[in-house]
């Protein structure tokens, strides 16, 4: 792992093939860390280089004072990558990756090849929003423990949470402990920042390929969210996973092989 020397210090870690290879950009979702990419890192490594960190607030990322937007998010990964890669990438992101992905293809087009959004959105109306806002209120009074039972069930299928397959029960455990570890002000100001997206004019401007990935069981980003995303952008591509919301862990063989299809298309 790196950490670049950067307005927020972030830290990466950058594998896989090197040289003119193609680069996939990994963003990973709210209340995670670079490690939900493990298993789609693994698939790719062969045929890319791969680069993933931590946004700020989570992992072994700087934590900064408040408040957050997906802009300044955007913003970070942006000067990763002008730093670390220093050319247009494959930018991937899942949930909170996803909307910043989202911001990245407009605000910095210079630095993106393709995007990838997956079970995302790319607006919440006052009614979410509320709940959104409850949500982070709870956690600043209780902690990020208040929250943790429902975010594993929202993440992650019945099966997944039952240990199909074998292993994947270990797998949430180590999520739900994740969390629990994550700063709190940190995951109030990211809740926040993810509360107030609104990407429907700016996706309009995107002009590079995108494909956007739901999860049919994803009940905190429903497939009619992704559908929405794949509407406002234009020639944008849709994929169904049989995930609930952490569909790259869930499926990460799966997830990958979307990808890598993705971006095959692109050269021929």
């Amino acid at each position: 792992m790196g950490e670049a020397s950067l307005a927020v210090r972030l830290n990466f870690l950058k594998q896989g093939a090197s040289g003119d290879k193609p680069v996939v950009v990994l963003s990973h979702a709210l209340g995670c860390d670079l490690g939900m990419w493990d298993g789609v890192a693994a698939a790719l490594e062969d045929r890319y280089t791969v680069l993933r960190y931590d946004h700020r607030g989570h992992g072994q990322s700087e934590i900064v004072p408040g408040p957050y937007s997906i802009h300044a998010l955007a913003d970070d990964a942006a000067a990763l990558i002008r730093r670390e890669l220093g050319r247009p990438v494959h930018f991937v992101g899942l949930s909170m990756g996803g909307m910043t992905a989202q911001a990245m293809a407009a605000r910095h087009p210079d630095l993106i090849q393709s995007i990838v959004v997956a079970n995302a959105t790319d607006w919440y109306d006052d009614t979410a929003r509320t709940l959104w806002q409850a949500r982070a209120d709870l956690v600043y009074r209780q902690g990020v423990a208040a929250v943790a039972d429902g975010a594993m069930q929202r993440w992650f299928t019945p099966e997944f949470r039952a240990d199909q397959p074998p292993g994947s029960a270990a797998r949430v455990a180590q999520y739900r402990a994740l969390l629990l570890a994550m700063d709190t002000q940190a995951y109030v100001d990211c809740s926040q920042a993810v509360s107030r997206i609104d990407f429907r004019r700016s996706n309009r401007r995107i002009a590079c390929p995108a494909l956007v990935i739901a999860g049919s069981r994803d009940d905190a980003t429903p497939p009619a969210m992704s559908e929405a995303i794949q509407a406002g952008i234009q020639g944008a591509q849709l994929a169904l996973m049989d995930t609930a919301h952490l569909s790259a862990v869930e499926q990460p063989l799966v997830f990958a092989k979307l990808l890598s299809d993705f971006f095959d298309k692109q050269r021929s």
